[in-house]
């Protein structure tokens, strides 16, 4: 009885929530994980940080909204859990334990997907010039995605994928999951159900380190991002390999635009956004941003793009079509993740 008590309470409270932060904002607000501090939430109409939010946890990463907007959900990859936060008082009102080292966060439904990776080895990223820490000889660890009922506010699955899970996405049809998994350099493809791994992708052949992955907006397959192949890879409908298509060194954020016309990849070695075309992937744009520029975001009205570079400590800010710079938003602290609200297309989230 207790148990059930329990459940209800977080039931009510979610249903209680108070009007959010964002509904202040016409244009809406943009989320952003700072890994030396906590959640910065910048006004979309004048691109200003209007607040920070103390996630009572440290080096958030990867984050996600619920579909009303209501909640925010940060993986904090020092202390293994999730914050769970109110966005109107911007408190915390659950920490939920996922695993070691868990990155990204995927909303789907009313279920969060949280992927975790034992193998990746704790502490800051590698500074400007330095190597990044990647021995072959170390174990690895299966990793996993922790799929939590947001309502009941628990994991109810767990799902066991390859080692260094990293971006989730689902199929069209929404009965699948697709998992990139850089330790093994795999793109595995679970029933969302069962739980059963149903394909897997060696992408060895095509390049090392598979990361970020997106849907194609028309239905007509994926897209993956290969770190160390210094290429995107292009799969159909049953998961098989159709081609690559080159891109600058270390491509890493993906995504596309909200009618699909153009790809957006974050190519972060070079320091490069590349805009390719949407259906033909020939390159139609190079632009220059700082460093380690991961992950991106559209603007709702899709008429900016919000870029988070790490240790440039700004998120810059470009003009929707032309892809030409307009602002800076200064003074972050390793910003890692970013979204928005209402929700837009971008490396971390879809406007689905």
């Amino acid at each position: 009885m207790k148990a059930v008590a329990k459940k209800l309470a977080w039931v009510s409270l979610y249903a209680g929530l108070s009007v959010p932060a964002w509904a202040d904002h016409h244009l809406g607000v943009a989320y952003v994980t700072n890994q030396d501090k906590g959640v910065s939430v910048i006004s979309l109409e004048n691109f200003r940080v209007v607040d920070t939010i103390d996630i009572e946890a440290k080096e958030p990463r990867g984050l996600g909204i619920t579909n009303d907007g209501k909640l925010l959900i940060t993986a904090n990859r020092e202390g293994g859990d999730v914050s769970v936060i109110d966005t109107a008082t911007k408190k915390v009102i659950k920490h939920i334990a996922i695993g070691k080292n868990p990155e990204f966060v995927r909303v789907f439904g009313d279920f969060a997907y949280v992927s975790y990776e034992p193998s990746s080895k704790s502490g800051p990223p590698p500074k400007p010039g330095q190597k990044e820490d990647d021995d072959d000889d170390a174990e690895k660890l299966p990793a996993g995605i922790a799929i939590i009922d947001i309502k009941a506010m628990k994991v109810v699955k767990t799902i066991m994928s390859g080692p260094e899970t990293e971006g989730i996405e689902f199929s069209h049809d929404g009965k699948k999951m697709l998992v990139t998994n850089e330790g093994d350099n795999t793109i595995t493809v679970y029933d969302i159900s069962s739980g059963k791994l149903v394909n897997k992708v060696d992408t060895h052949k095509f390049g090392d380190r598979p990361r970020g992955i997106k849907a194609a907006p028309d239905g007509n397959g994926y897209v993956v991002s290969l770190e160390y192949g210094d290429k995107i890879l292009l799969i159909d409908n049953n998961f098989k390999p159709v081609k690559t298509v080159a891109t600058a060194k270390g491509p890493y954020g993906i995504a596309f635009d909200k009618n699909g016309k153009r790809l957006l990849v974050a190519a972060f070695k070079d320091k490069q956004l590349q805009i390719f075309n949407g259906k033909t992937y020939e390159l139609e744009k190079t632009v220059p941003i700082g460093d380690r520029c991961w992950h991106f975001t559209f603007t709702p009205d899709e008429k900016n793009l919000l870029i988070a570079c790490g240790r440039s400590q700004e998120v810059l800010v470009l003009d929707g079509a032309t892809y030409e710079p307009v602002n800076h938003v200064k003074d972050m602290n390793l910003p890692w993740g970013i979204v928005t609200y209402p929700k837009a297309m971008g490396s971390l989230d879809a406007a689905k």
